[in-house]
């Protein structure tokens, strides 16, 4: 009996100790739990202390103006505003460089759909030294580097974010203009890596990529004026504050907006007055129609060197003007019978054949190729033409008087007949 009575106060006192521990764990728990939401909510007072703050004094633009931008940021930290466009334009660059590595040519095009029309990053002002040092690298600027030297690599996130495509090409095919086999998409790493270097082919020169126009007080206030130049894409435009990575602001936006004759050219990203395209071109096809052509020799190198449009838009583009002042030279030709229409026809197969490998061409020369080559061809189609003009050439050249002769006779019995 008496081991009975000892089991029992054993039994009892395991049990009154294990609900001693229940009590005191969830008492425990219950003042952890508490002390996690705490610590939790303390941890997201620090982040948003951290968070830089940004408004703008104007939510419209008409084609292009100043925004003044301010707000406010952990001390000490430098700003950086990203701004960018939602309008989104095609770019492309072929890589046909020797790889250092391997000694080889990669014969790779990389493309994207995804590009901002228009983007750029403001830093602080005390970064404009280095900015400056490195617009004196002209064409030898590289992206990448430029923005980790000024420490805006932190900011750029829009064009990384833009899927690059990429093409295997062959040296026969890069000749004929093809774009290749598509490769498999790349990670984020070289997906932005590669963003970078069509950020150069889109905008070219640090100018338009990078500006030093934040100020930012020790105190962590920071202001800046921002300039949106003319002719840029209409719609909405974002800027983020950024101060570290991972570390910004919410985006605030604008909205930039054109009227006719400004007309905004959506595949160039582009805006621009139409009317001085309008009596330019009017002059050149004049012109053009007299020398036998539609004008495109001549609009094509003045459109690029004038007006800030790819060199592959505009290739496009004077195609297609050119037919209108091409239909009705030809029209005109014909009434007083200047035309060989079996000439015509011969050099007419040649240049559709010719007409599918240029416009994939154009995709794989860099702006500075193409003025390299159309220049020299101006050159030396400008100095033959003055050559076949002097005259000791037209005194030699029998065939050539003969055909100005017959030129000549066939218009003035085209002129006494209309006369009649």
């Amino acid at each position: 009996m008496k081991r009975v009575w000892v089991s029992l106060v054993i039994a009892l006192s395991a049990t009154m100790f294990m609900m001693w521990q229940n009590g005191a764990f969830a008492e425990k728990a219950k003042d952890a739990a508490p002390a996690a939401a705490k610590a939790e909510q303390k941890a997201e007072t620090v982040s948003a202390s951290t968070m830089p703050t940004i408004s703008i004094d104007k939510t419209s633009l008409s084609n292009g103006g100043t925004i003044a931008v301010n707000g406010t940021a952990p001390a000490g930290k430098p700003v950086y505003l990203e701004v960018w466009s939602d309008d989104k334009v095609r770019v492309s660059r072929f890589d046909a460089d020797v790889d250092k590595t391997t000694g080889k040519r990669p014969y790779i095009l990389y493309m994207t759909e995804q590009m901002p029309a228009y983007y750029k990053i403001f830093m602080p002002k005390d970064k404009k030294e280095t900015l400056d040092g490195i617009k004196k690298e002209g064409k030898n600027w590289s992206v990448s580097k430029t923005l980790k030297d000024l420490g805006a690599d932190i900011a750029y996130s829009a064009p990384a974010k833009a899927k690059v495509d990429r093409y295997q090409a062959t040296l026969m095919g890069s000749i004929i203009g093809s774009r290749g086999d598509l490769l498999p998409q790349m990670d984020e790493k070289e997906n932005r890596q590669r963003s970078m270097q069509l950020i150069k082919v889109r905008f070219r020169s640090p100018d338009k990529v990078l500006g030093a126009d934040v100020e930012v007080d020790p105190a962590g206030t920071y202001r800046a004026v921002i300039n949106i130049r003319e002719g840029l894409a209409p719609g909405k435009y974002s800027i983020v504050a950024v101060v570290d990575k991972g570390v910004q602001s919410q985006p605030v936006s604008f909205e930039n907006k054109i009227v006719f004759p400004v007309m905004y050219l959506s595949n160039a990203g582009t805006s621009l007055n139409i009317v001085w395209p309008f009596i330019l071109c009017l002059g050149i096809s004049i012109f053009g129609v007299l020398m036998g052509a539609g004008g495109g020799f001549i609009l094509n190198p003045i459109l690029v060197s004038l007006w800030p449009l790819p060199h592959t838009v505009v290739a496009g583009t004077v195609m297609p003007t050119v037919l209108f002042s091409q239909a009705s030279g030809i029209y005109n030709y014909s009434k007083i019978k200047f035309i060989s229409w079996k000439l015509g026809t011969a050099i007419g197969l040649a240049m559709l054949v010719g007409g599918f490998i240029g416009p994939k061409l154009t995709e794989l020369i860099t702006l500075d190729q193409f003025k390299f080559v159309f220049g020299w061809i101006l050159l030396i189609l400008a100095s033959l033409m003055f050559w076949q003009t002097t005259p000791g050439y037209i005194s030699k050249n029998k065939k050539e008087q003969a055909i100005l002769k017959e030129f000549k006779k066939k218009a003035e019995e085209t002129t006494k007949a209309k006369e009649k």
